[in-house]
């Protein structure tokens, strides 16, 4: 596992009663870095991110766009070789920014006909709009349960205090499963929103979890087009966001049946607000008052 955060000296400004103050210090900041996906010895993807749980994260892409369905798919994931660089020693060390996976079903191959690039900030890569979820998707969302906001909330908190990254930089978003219980079963921190997201559903994938029907998905950061597309695409029925949602997040929640929360800010407390775009159905609001 590469570093997830390096050191930087910055200067300080402040405007204080009116004054301006200058100085330096030393701070933490997110490493980002390159890498290099390739499924089959084709390139694949080249995806900007937090350096760990790679594993994770390229099982979680494979399976949001439609190219594996579970672990047995692949037959063997390795960091190439090859992907060195000098160090300052003048050696060569492996850069871990390289991983080749050999998938298990020969018929894979035909289907890698495009190259995705990603950033830390992409859209969907590859997805052309909600009828190709829909077409991709393999599960459907469960209907059947209903859970009480205050749980949402709470998790909202706990995710909160397991954002060690987060806590020394700032500059990176995180995403959590949780059980219909509160319960977080895993979190990642990552510089990109979608890269969090597939890290958690990779584990998930790896443990054999998969479809995720009884569970939700917390993210730190806003609700896109893209994490509503890779929870449907692991039968997640539930998407709760800290941040605001995108019009086309709405849409696509409301098309494929999913409940999308956003806006959700919980107080220590114990009170905290939210918003709820589509299907109200899954959450119990029973007792609610207004």
């Amino acid at each position: 596992m590469g570093r997830v955060t390096e050191q930087a000296r910055v200067r300080t400004v402040r405007v204080r009663e009116g004054r301006l103050y200058a100085g330096r210090k030393g701070d933490h900041v997110a490493v980002e870095e390159p890498l290099d996906i390739r499924l089959d010895g084709q390139r694949l993807s080249l995806t900007m991110r937090t350096p760990g749980h790679d594993l994770e994260l390229i099982h979680g892409f494979l399976h949001a766009e439609g190219l594996i369905e579970s672990r047995e798919d692949v037959a063997e994931a390795r960091y190439c070789d090859g992907a060195v660089v000098e160090d300052d020693t003048g050696l060569p060390r492996n850069t871990y920014n390289v991983m080749e996976f050999t998938s298990a079903r020969p018929r894979l191959n035909p289907l890698v006909t495009r190259s995705f690039t990603t950033s830390s900030a992409c859209g969907v890569c590859g997805a052309e709009s909600i009828d190709d979820v829909r077409h991709r998707s393999r599960h459907r969302l469960e209907r059947t349960w209903s859970l009480d906001p205050r749980v949402i909330l709470q998790a909202s908190r706990d995710l909160a205090a397991r954002q060690p990254v987060f806590a020394r930089t700032g500059g990176v978003h995180a995403a959590a499963l949780v059980g219909r219980d509160g319960e977080i079963l895993t979190v990642r921190e990552d510089v990109g929103r979608h890269n969090a997201v597939d890290k958690v559903i990779g584990w998930a994938l790896l443990e054999d979890r998969l479809p995720l029907s009884d569970c939700f998905l917390l993210v730190s950061s806003r609700a896109s087009f893209e994490i509503a597309q890779k929870a449907a695409m692991a039968g997640i029925p539930l998407l709760a966001c800290v941040s605001a949602a995108s019009s086309l997040a709405v849409d696509t929640a409301r098309e494929l049946g999913m409940t999308l929360v956003g806006f959700t800010r919980a107080a220590e407390d114990g009170d905290g607000r939210m918003n709820l775009y589509t299907h109200p159905e899954r959450l119990d609001l029973s007792a609610a008052e207004g």
